[in-house]
């Protein structure tokens, strides 16, 4: 059956029995996401049934979100202040890093249970023992079982920092379509369109989140900001940065490898050649399109942390970054770093094996054409 937009916004709203969905920003993205699905992604039947899901299910939350604020109008009155946000190039670390962060009982995320599911919109009273939570480990258990090898890839939690990825789909603005299936023309338009809106809406769902469930000191992450700081800096002008580097040698790669692993399952026809170049082009842009941010006067605003002193020190990496945000480092927030890294030892689900090769990549290629990246960064390149 052919995808079409108005058949999952009826969809939707059937399963949700809600009408509103706010502002018509979100239906462009939708657009071009359903017709990409059609035109490039291959997808098999699993993969027809979890894209159609995923989108109604992303529907269905934004039909409540704007119930809510339309019988609670005061939570708009909320305000998001000087978030700090965790970006840079993919698996140099920002997950651990935003893990760690996590543990400070001073500092809001947006966890995995509610950034999925936001409404009804959490309380402080249950929010250890909100019966989304373990519905979201199920699930997340289901994909364990049917993806294995994604556990050694990324260490995941239900009550972790999701991805502000999560957020953004809500105005299906989001590299979170591409996690599932190749959609060139999706990821086209959304390195050229205007990621405001989809800002605009991620605040729109902090201050939900927030409303009765402090504090209200949030740390957020996603790589993908890198390509939209314009837009987010307009919706967050207060905004702090935490930037992350890596050897591109080793992430490019690592990151097509990912990408390859999650659309393997919704597709007969896997084309690792194509992850390899849509992401090394795709980050390339990101990178120049974060530096060109950084060198417009707002350097100040950026702190930076090498993958290589996050493995041998985080901790003392984290101090620095507390210093430089002007904070306080409790004895309370370094206990629950010290105890998440040592309940989470890099390589503990094994390791997975690839090669730049395996993408139609070399080292040697990547580093040329990231060359700009490490000369601006003094970015170590990793021994081979």
């Amino acid at each position: 059956m052919t995808m079409n937009s108005d058949d999952l916004i009826d969809a939707a709203r059937t399963s949700a029995g809600l009408e509103d969905l706010g502002a018509d920003s979100y239906r462009e993205g939708l657009d071009v996401l359903v017709a990409s699905y059609e035109k490039d992604a291959d997808l098999n039947d699993m993969g027809r049934a979890m894209a159609q899901g995923g989108i109604v299910s992303t529907l269905v939350n934004r039909l409540q979100i704007e119930d809510w604020y339309t019988r609670h109008p005061e939570i708009d009155d909320q305000q998001i202040t000087a978030p700090l946000f965790v970006l840079g190039l993919p698996r140099t670390g920002s997950t651990a890093l935003g893990a760690l962060l996590s543990e400070d009982p001073a500092v809001r995320v947006a966890r995995m249970w509610e950034a999925g599911n936001p409404c009804p919109p959490p309380e402080t009273a249950t929010e250890l023992t909100d019966p989304r939570i373990a519905v979201a480990k199920q699930r997340l258990e289901g994909q364990d079982e049917a993806l294995p090898a994604l556990k050694s890839m990324v260490p995941m939690s239900v009550t972790a920092p999701s991805e502000c990825l999560t957020l953004l789909a809500y105005d299906f603005r989001s590299g979170n379509f591409e996690a599932m299936a190749k959609i060139p023309s999706y990821s086209e338009w959304l390195m050229g369109c205007d990621m405001e809106p989809a800002y605009r809406y991620h605040q729109r769902v902090l201050k939900l989140l927030q409303w009765r469930c402090p504090p209200t000191n949030w740390r957020l992450r996603t790589p993908a900001h890198l390509y939209a700081l314009d837009a987010l800096d307009r919706v967050y002008p207060d905004a702090r940065f935490v930037m992350t580097h890596r050897d591109v040698a080793s992430v490019i790669p690592s990151v097509a490898d990912l990408q390859l692993t999650l659309s393997s399952m919704f597709t007969e026809h896997p084309d690792p050649q194509f992850w390899g170049t849509h992401c090394s082009e795709k980050w390339e842009t990101a990178l120049h399109r974060g530096i060109a941010f950084r060198d417009a006067g707002r350097e100040a605003r950026f702190y930076d942390i090498g993958f290589r002193d996050m493995q041998v020190d985080p901790i003392e990496s984290i101090r620095g970054l507390y210093g430089w945000l002007g904070e306080d480092y409790s004895a309370e927030a370094e206990a629950g770093m010290v105890k998440w890294r040592a309940d989470n030892p890099r390589g503990a689900h094994g390791a997975h094996s690839y090669t730049p090769e395996d993408f139609g990549l070399t080292a040697d290629g990547l580093h040329a054409q990231f060359q700009f990246y490490n000369d601006r960064f003094d970015v170590p390149i990793d021994v081979r």
